[in-house]
């Protein structure tokens, strides 16, 4: 049963103190006796063009790069905080020569496209559309506006995917529209493509689609590595509810179409298909990560074989102890919120973080934890990390000027982003724990983003689940069984 308010939309003024205090801006809050749908510009509308605005002033904050930076020696373009990898490799992986990646091999250093096999389709359509003739400068400026049209699409999908997935929230989709970090970030590099591939199939999974999520997160693997993480939640929530034929077609779907990706250039091409995969593994030490303060602060020269060993095991402890939350959490979790600790979990642990792997937590982030206090306090410091990375890179390359950040200070700027990452994870935790400090289930709400999921009874915890909350009194129950000590010392199967 559903309650009886589910088809109306929460005003996010009436819930959330930093949400009203903002919509002074444009009028105040929503009053009681608002006629609510009644305007053309609907919740999905709003966010869509807000998106497109938002997208457009970090296409402005690029523009001292396009029109110079990016051309005339690496310095300004750190200065400037306006580096984007899309200009360099369109050069620099062979896109201008028209060779054809994962089987033409490139001059330099890296001798095939270091990236997954769907984002390379997405690099060699854009060079489609960029002119043979003209200056490569020119051509660099018309291949980045080309990406950064194809980008825009995915952010406006992203975003609207977001509002719709929580049926009830969708002005929750403001927060991945106006997040200032999505910005600055969304034409580094193209983590746009898989994000929203991401998002659509969370949108899937929302409505009860379980193959059509596993296809679309199997493409988004195809683009990003990170999105297979997300099977791992999906699996601990499907093992407390009992869901396992919704799990196997989410599992089916996901390699389906991996493989429809990555076979063909798997078997016409190997060593050009495999060199993601073996560049993910020799790496270095590199930018953004905690090994890196560690290495830089100490003198202590951690090989990447040793690197990849410690970021395994710290991971496999991290999931270990979410899927351990999961069975002892007196409410099953919501999908989203696990989705984003297996996320952040993973960027907490490698051994690089790129100013734009921020991208891949903005979407869960508003799913998981819609509170804008905790949302901009992370933000902020995303946004501090975002400079702190390019004043540190103007550093090292100014040679005896020494402009910009010294390593002392950028390692500052590691740890904000580190502490304003676990800050949100624990947020989170502490929302699954107490279930009734979720906005999300003020109102009486399961897991609108659950799919399946959603309001589905209990057959496997581990501890005593709580009671319904307010507003779930219709909720169907069915048989649960619980191990652990329960009052008076027995354990039963309720």
């Amino acid at each position: 049963m559903t309650s009886v308010h589910e088809d109306r939309p929460v005003p996010p003024t009436r819930q959330d103190d930093v949400a009203a205090a903002g919509s002074e801006l444009i009028g105040g809050p929503v009053g009681r006796w608002a006629r609510l749908g009644s305007s053309p510009l609907t919740p999905v509308r709003v966010v869509a063009l807000v998106m497109i605005g938002m997208f457009a002033l970090g296409m402005v904050q690029k523009l001292p790069c396009y029109n110079w930076a990016w051309f005339q020696g690496a310095s300004s373009q750190y200065t400037h905080a306006c580096y984007s990898d899309i200009p360099h490799l369109f050069v620099g992986r062979g896109f201008s020569e028209g060779l054809l990646p994962y089987f033409d091999r490139l001059s330099g250093d890296m001798d095939f496209l270091e990236y997954p096999v769907f984002t390379g389709l997405f690099m060699e359509v854009a060079s489609w559309f960029t002119p043979s003739g003209g200056t490569i400068q020119y051509r660099e400026q018309i291949y980045w506006l080309v990406n950064c049209g194809m980008l825009m699409v995915c952010a406006v999908v992203i975003a609207v995917c977001v509002a719709r997935t929580h049926r009830r929230r969708p002005w929750d989709g403001l927060l991945v529209a106006l997040a200032p970090a999505f910005a600055l970030t969304a034409t580094i590099n193209w983590d746009l493509f898989a994000i929203a591939l991401t998002a659509a199939g969370m949108l899937m999974w929302s409505r009860g689609r379980s193959l059509m999520f596993g296809i679309l997160i199997g493409l988004a693997t195809a683009a990003k590595l990170y999105p297979v993480l997300l099977l791992g939640p999906l699996l601990v929530l499907c093992l407390r509810a009992g869901k396992w034929r919704e799990f196997g077609a989410a599992l089916l779907g996901t390699a389906g179409s991996w493989l429809l990706v990555n076979l063909p250039v798997m078997l016409a091409a190997p060593e050009g298909w495999k060199k993601f995969y073996s560049f993910s593994q020799e790496r270095e030490v590199d930018f953004g990560s905690f090994w890196l303060i560690i290495t830089q602060s100490t003198g202590v020269s951690l090989r990447h074989e040793q690197v990849n060993t410690y970021a395994i095991v710290l991971m496999v402890l991290a999931c270990a102890g979410i899927a351990w939350l999961t069975f002892t959490a007196p409410r099953r979790p919501r999908f989203a919120q696990l989705a984003f600790l297996v996320v952040a979990a993973f960027i907490l642990t490698n051994k690089v973080y790129s100013p734009q792997y921020v991208l891949w937590l903005i979407p869960l982030a508003a799913l998981a934890l819609p509170r804008w206090r905790h949302f901009l306090v992370w933000q902020a410091c995303e946004v501090m990390y975002f400079l702190g990375i390019w004043m540190y890179l103007a550093y090292t390359t100014s040679g005896d000027k020494h402009q910009g950040l010294p390593t002392d200070g950028y390692h500052l700027a590691i740890l904000l982003h580190l502490v304003g990452t676990l800050y949100l994870c624990a947020v989170i935790v502490r929302d699954i724990l107490l279930p009734d400090r979720d906005t999300v289930r003020r109102d009486g709400s399961d897991d609108p983003s659950g799919g399946v999921l959603d309001r589905a009874p209990d057959v496997f915890a581990l501890g005593r689940a709580a009671a319904p909350s307010r507003g779930e009194a219709q909720l169907v129950q069915g048989p649960r069984v619980q191990w652990g000590m329960r009052q008076g010392g027995a354990t039963a199967a309720d």
